[in-house]
């Protein structure tokens, strides 16, 4: 799918009444309409954790609670910056979901540049994410911002 419509139907999905299914069909969406993204959750700062919230893929993760500064998730609540990971097996600090996934990327949700909340989405296919990829799903973040 294109950005730019996709960007167009995100914002029409969070139109929805009721907040966390909001969340759920942005969730559902970036997972069915992105082929090289295998699971896609949302987690939110709950003091000094993160708590997962909607998510959509295969699979359940294990890692339901995350230590903000612990893997690659606590790395970006922590620093409030983008991290991709192309290659998970070189990055000391990925935690271990999925046997299948080689990548991942994680983008800070922010409300009055306090890090509330994050997109994680993990590939099964190495170095899957783009700058393309980064700069949506960080207006995608903007987005969600007010309905985390």
């Amino acid at each position: 799918m294109e950005y730019f419509s996709a960007k167009r139907k995100i914002k029409f999905l969070l139109k929805d009444t009721d907040p966390e299914y909001r969340v759920q069909r942005v969730v559902n969406f970036l997972f069915d309409h992105f082929a090289h993204y295998n699971w896609v959750g949302i987690y939110r700062v709950n003091g000094n954790e993160l708590v997962l919230g909607p998510w959509k893929g295969t699979q359940a993760t294990e890692h339901t609670h995350i230590p903000v500064g612990k893997g690659i998730c606590g790395s970006a609540a922590k620093s409030g910056k983008t991290e991709i990971v192309d290659d998970i097996s070189s990055d000391h600090r990925y935690l271990s979901c999925f046997l299948s996934t080689k990548s991942e990327i994680v983008v800070p949700i922010k409300r009055e540049n306090i890090v509330v909340g994050e997109i994680d989405i993990d590939s099964d296919v190495p170095a899957a994410f783009s700058k393309q990829d980064k700069v949506f799903l960080e207006k995608v973040a903007d987005m969600l911002s007010q309905h985390i």
